[in-house]
């Protein structure tokens, strides 16, 4: 369960997920567990640069406009 999918492990994905589980016999098939690991690296990849992108505007915050501006270099990676 060790394997990286995504850039995240398995098993940290898994628990990421049954934390907001409400019933403890639900069960997440592999599938399931790559495509979120793959949403998650999408997602940080998206934060990371919108934060470099406010850093390059001088701002300490990062707001909606600079996840905007940094949506075309993310389409671009796939």
């Amino acid at each position: 369960m060790e394997e990286r999918d995504g850039g995240f492990r398995k098993d940290t994905v898994e628990r990421l997920l049954r934390l907001h589980f409400r019933d403890d016999k639900t069960r997440v098939n592999g599938d399931a567990l790559r495509l979120t690991a793959e949403l998650l690296k999408v997602f940080v990849r998206a934060a990371a640069r919108a934060a470099r992108q406010a850093q390059a505007e001088d701002v300490e915050n990062v707001n909606i406009e600079h996840v905007e501006k940094v949506l075309p270099q993310l389409l671009l990676d796939f």
